[in-house]
């Protein structure tokens, strides 16, 4: 089993505008217009966590894995004609897998010579790398751990006013690498359904209860969009993991 997450998109009536550049093939499939192609290699983006001692707070860490992934998607240099555009547009045009890893201190320095995107959120960093074949992962990264990411819960309050929010389903109890790696998927996927160029400030938040079960509502009117696991670490095939909603 291939460590990781493999998403299934679900709901319609989000897409208000086009896609931008790479990601048009995640619009198009989650608007029902077909199932990620398949060459036969298994490719994910590495998102590297910093957790120095002591770490960052849950929540700014997981909004900057969120914030990261989208971004390397949205950068200049995977754009048509851009040095990252065939490598990400691979990868989005199959299963948009992400396997977070966690750094500090000289391994984390060292991630930042690899291609990819570093992003900060009230101290709490990411940063996501170029997608590619999980067998083929660079030793810099393939010596970070995957496990070990847990991290305490915070009180973060409501979300601002304004910003787009990924909500996390809390009765799951995901592990932090297992959360980074979905709320990756959900900016990608709010990204896709919106058309954006560029990225917002995400707010992640835990919902569980009654709130969660108006968030799945919504995204059966096509008012949220939501990202459903294949199965691979924690839960289930199809749980729905996070959903994310406009501010």
């Amino acid at each position: 089993m291939v460590p990781g997450v493999t998403e299934e998109l679900s709901g319609t009536g989000l897409a208000d505008r086009p896609a931008v550049g790479v990601l048009a093939p995640l619009a198009a499939r989650y608007a029902g217009g077909g199932a990620p192609v398949s060459d036969g290699i298994v490719r994910a983006m590495p998102v590297i966590l910093r957790l120095e001692r002591p770490p960052a707070a849950r929540t700014p860490v997981l909004e900057a894995a969120a914030a990261a992934a989208l971004a390397v998607c949205l950068d200049p240099r995977t754009q048509p004609g851009g040095e990252w555009h065939e490598t990400v547009a691979i990868w989005v045009s199959t299963q948009i897998r992400k396997i977070a890893r966690r750094a500090r201190g000289a391994h984390w320095a060292a991630v930042q010579e690899l291609p990819g995107v570093t992003w900060e959120v009230d101290g709490a960093q990411a940063r996501a790398l170029l997608p590619g074949p999980v067998d083929d992962v660079p030793r810099v990264v393939s010596r970070l751990q995957i496990g070990g990411t847990e991290l305490e819960p915070d009180e973060p309050g409501p979300p601002p006013q304004g910003v787009p929010v990924i909500w996390v389903n809390a009765g799951l109890n995901l592990t932090v690498g297992k959360a980074a790696a979905q709320v990756g998927h959900a900016s990608m996927l709010y990204a896709a359904a919106h058309g954006l160029a560029d990225v917002p400030r995400f707010a992640v938040r835990d919902a569980d209860g009654d709130r969660w079960a108006q968030l799945c509502a919504a995204v059966g009117r096509g008012e949220a969009v939501a990202v459903r696991d294949a199965g691979f670490t924690e839960v289930a095939p199809g749980t729905i993991t996070c959903i994310a909603t406009p501010g």
